[in-house]
């Protein structure tokens, strides 16, 4: 995209073109371009190609465990019932998905206005984590259509898994109709924004319940299975609290984290409002991450000294325990300490990666890894059940990109007027530019909501 645009392809920022004429629906989908460009530039992106052998593989071993079983893809069973499926990503895709209420509760509640460029990305983040999470669920669980039946036909208001079916269903549907304001913006229905906008509010503490106590929920899951999950890993007075705590820097880094990618491969979608803001809201975000960090690592400590566990640390799984601990708690804050104060960026995001991934393998020992720790033997995943993970998170990332390049989540969309006034600038100001004009690049890559000439986009 960033050669097209510099040859003079149009961002669609607006309903309107720079001459007036609206963009169809086929135009914003296809980014602006014709279809034969649209084609070549999706064609040249060697990751495309990658997500079309991953799908062309893992799409009919999906298909296949619905039809074989849950026996054909995993190694599953009555010693270990929570595989990948549920270890990656359910526990995994959850708490890094608690960015949409922590980012909606710190604009809308606490009047944070200066996290907003960013909050629509963390309510993405969250309604996809959140969707995904279910998909993970579904692989798993196998009968899509028997997904409500815990939820409606069999009542069990005194058990975790009726509490997280709740409230997964009903936060999604509050994180959808978050999101739905850039989709209303995007296919221009100011109504259903209007509406929205009206109940913003409701909607955000709805969100805060809902999803601080789902998060707790599924730590409350493992109090089911007493002795089976390692000391070091369970407790059954904090467990439930260790599962919320840590997703609170797990959310905020996966939004750093997402920024950072995107920074790197989509900096043609940002406006000049994003790219101004985005170091200084990502040295915020980091801020909460260490506080959460220092929380649940604090929280960690006591949770061993009440249930007097320091033995552990000298064997093999102590060991372990330790590196889980480094890699996503204690470096990550040592380097955010070091590289807040001095506005180091780069440290700020690999620390936010760190933590990411500390999250993915605290859920991982916690459900998989130190799952049956006295067991004789350990099970090994499945070839299977491997290609489905990857199939599903390769299905996000796209789904991921395929919004971003499109809604309104990285810029501002335009009203006519603000077009209409940008194009007159622009033309003015290359009707006066010398033939050498080096002016910054930053334009000519969409980095500002600035349209090109409409005798550019003839040319194409």
């Amino acid at each position: 995209m960033k050669k097209l645009i510099d040859n003079g392809a149009i961002v669609v920022t607006s309903h309107q073109k720079a001459s007036g004429k609206d963009w169809t629906l086929m135009e914003k989908l296809f980014l602006g371009l014709p279809f034969s460009q649209y084609i070549g530039q999706a064609l040249r992106n060697p990751l495309n190609w990658f997500f079309a052998v991953v799908l062309a593989v893992g799409l009919p071993i999906i298909l296949g465990r619905f039809i074989f079983g849950l026996s054909w893809v995993t190694h599953s069973s009555n010693d270990y019932p929570w595989g990948l499926f549920l270890g990656f990503g359910l526990f995994g895709m959850v708490p890094l998905s608690s960015s949409g209420f922590q980012l909606g509760t710190a604009c809308e509640v606490f009047g944070r206005h200066d996290l907003e460029p960013i909050e629509r990305l963390g309510l993405l983040n969250g309604l996809l984590g959140y969707f995904f999470a279910v998909i993970f669920l579904l692989c798993d669980l196998g009968q899509p259509w028997r997904l409500p039946y815990p939820m409606v036909l069999a009542y069990g208001p005194a058990a975790v898994l009726f509490l997280v079916a709740w409230h997964v269903a009903t936060y999604l549907s509050v994180q959808i109709a978050e999101v739905s304001v850039s989709f209303f913006e995007w296919i221009g229905f100011p109504i259903g924004i209007k509406a929205i906008r009206k109940i913003t509010l409701g909607m955000t503490v709805s969100g805060i319940i809902l999803s601080t106590l789902h998060q707790g929920a599924l730590g409350a899951l493992f109090t089911y299975a007493p002795g089976k999950v390692h000391p070091l890993w369970y407790s059954s007075s904090f467990q439930w609290i260790h599962f919320f705590v840590s997703s609170i820097p797990g959310g905020l880094c996966m939004v750093i984290t997402v920024s950072t990618i995107a920074k790197k491969t989509m900096a043609w979608r940002f406006d000049k409002r994003f790219v101004d803001s985005l170091d200084r809201i990502t040295i915020s975000l980091a801020k909460g991450s260490s506080m959460g960090l220092a929380t649940y690592l604090t929280i960690k400590l006591i949770s061993i000294a009440h249930d007097n566990k320091w033995g552990y640390f000298l064997t093999g799984y102590g060991q372990w325990y330790l590196v889980e601990i480094m890699i996503g708690v204690i470096v990550p804050m040592a380097l955010f300490a070091y590289a807040i104060r001095r506005k180091q960026m780069g440290i700020i995001r690999l620390s936010a990666f760190m933590v990411v991934i500390g999250i993915f393998l605290n859920r991982l020992n916690t459900a998989y890894i130190t799952f049956n720790w006295k067991l004789s033997y350990r099970e090994i995943p499945h070839w299977r059940e491997v290609v489905i993970c990857v199939t599903v998170y390769c299905i996000y990332i796209m789904v991921y990109r395929f919004i971003l390049y499109r809604l309104p989540i990285f810029y501002q969309w335009q009203a006519q007027e603000e077009l209409a006034t940008e194009h007159v600038t622009e033309s003015a100001a290359h009707k006066h530019a010398p033939a050498h004009d080096n002016r910054d690049k930053s334009t000519v890559l969409g980095l500002t909501p600035e349209y090109v000439t409409e005798s550019k986009s003839t040319s194409l």
